[in-house]
């Protein structure tokens, strides 16, 4: 595998405690900033991707842990956010496939905690849990190689850093050009009361639904699909069911009417890309990227899957002609995930199942990524003129197309 194939790393620091979102831009907006300087390229396309450590799982035990799904697909939301603004400031697309000068970045929450120390004859190894977050020795175990691994210049970032290696070691033969030290932010870590209570831990689901266009896949887009994985209920190995992740990716014959509708990609290209996008967070193999880029994806009467961790995660993309998709035709789903601009979605696909006798869905809402306050972080708004879209990107591409 060349070197120009392989996306590059960032090792960011722990995220301020508590998160607000300005706070966390003066914490990752340096870091960030630098990295995708470097990496927008004339000639092609970078991809990259963002690791965040932070003790996320609660639960003594590998295969019972729980965590704040809120707080969590906040935290992403903040990160892409703060990915979006930079990129719109420095000109660099961030929809897949892209071309020159365009970065292809995904967020990866890891958790790691601060004062874990690992001992001498430590040997790390991919030990996945019921959830699809990962520890920080199955990150390094299973995530490689890259081609540059941008690290942070702090006390904090530096400690993540020397983990990361010292657990990565033997992965792949680094060269010092491609350790890439940038420049850290603010840092702000604010002392808990001992009786410090973590909020309220979230149920994860076997069966989790949400739908969308996914039209040139960009930011807005992963943070949904991020979040909706975030509530898989992974069964132990061997059991002899997966979890389910159904993603209803509106149909073609929906989209004729768009605005510049002859740049819409087709269902199929829409579908790959989320299942490609998918594999990044739910692809556990000690080979990292040896095992290949290709995806095995099996196509069965116009629906794209792809099965992960020895098959106890599948992702399947269905056609959806309609607001309810697979939420009114399937009844064993049990968690709904939808957008702010959506929420009304969710009363109507309740209100359908409650018609024929179903149990209704758990709702579960994700911050949405909006233009004129994303400098902010994520933002709940009405106003959805302005956000970082699909129109958007075609648009785009049509200007080019005409200049």
């Amino acid at each position: 595998m060349k070197r120009d194939d392989m996306p590059s790393l960032l090792l960011l620091p722990f995220p301020p405690d508590p998160v607000d979102r300005h706070v966390l831009s003066a914490s990752y907006k340096p870091p960030l900033t630098a990295t995708l300087s470097q990496l927008k390229m004339s000639d092609k396309a970078s991809r990259l991707v963002v690791a965040v450590p932070c003790p996320i799982l609660q639960g003594p035990y590998v295969r019972c842990k729980t965590f704040a799904w809120a707080e969590t697909q906040s935290l992403v939301a903040g990160v892409y956010a703060i990915i979006s603004v930079i990129c719109a400031q420095l000109s660099i697309a961030t929809d897949v496939n892209a071309g020159p000068e365009s970065v292809d970045a995904t967020v990866v929450l890891i958790d790691h905690d601060r004062n874990k120390r690992f001992p001498p004859d430590f040997r790390p190894a991919i030990e996945p849990n019921n959830t699809v977050i990962v520890d920080l020795a199955t990150f390094a175990t299973a995530y490689h190689p890259w081609d540059r691994i941008f690290h942070v210049r702090s006390e904090l970032g530096l400690r993540v850093f020397n983990s990361y290696l010292k657990l990565a070691e033997g992965r792949q033969t680094l060269l010092h050009e491609q350790l890439v030290p940038v420049e850290g932010g603010l840092s702000l870590n604010v002392s808990k009361p001992d009786d410090d209570v973590p909020p309220p831990q979230t149920d994860c689901y076997p069966v989790v639904c949400l739908g969308g266009t996914f039209d040139h896949l960009h930011p807005g887009h992963k943070l949904l699909l991020t979040a909706g994985a975030l509530l898989l209920k992974v069964p132990e190995k061997g059991s002899p069911t997966a979890c389910k992740f159904i993603i209803g990716v509106t149909g073609d014959e929906m989209l004729k009417n768009k605005k510049y509708a002859e740049f819409v990609e087709p269902w199929a290209t829409r579908a790959r890309n989320v299942l490609l996008f998918l594999s990044t967070l739910l692809r556990l193999s000690p080979r990292g990227w040896r095992d290949g880029a290709d995806l095995d994806i099996t196509e069965t009467d116009g629906s794209l899957s792809a099965s992960f961790r020895d098959g106890l995660v599948t992702v399947q993309c269905v056609v959806i002609q309609d607001a309810f998709g697979p939420t009114i035709t399937l009844e064993q789903i049990d968690a709904l995930v939808v957008s702010g601009e959506t929420r009304s979605g969710g009363k109507a696909v309740n209100d359908k199942r409650a018609e024929k006798g179903w149990k209704a869905l758990e709702v579960f809402e994700v911050d949405v990524l909006d233009a004129e306050e994303i400098s902010d972080g994520a933002t709940r708004t009405e106003n959805f003129a302005s956000k970082i879209s699909s129109t958007a990107i075609r648009q785009r591409r049509a200007q080019a197309k005409r200049s």
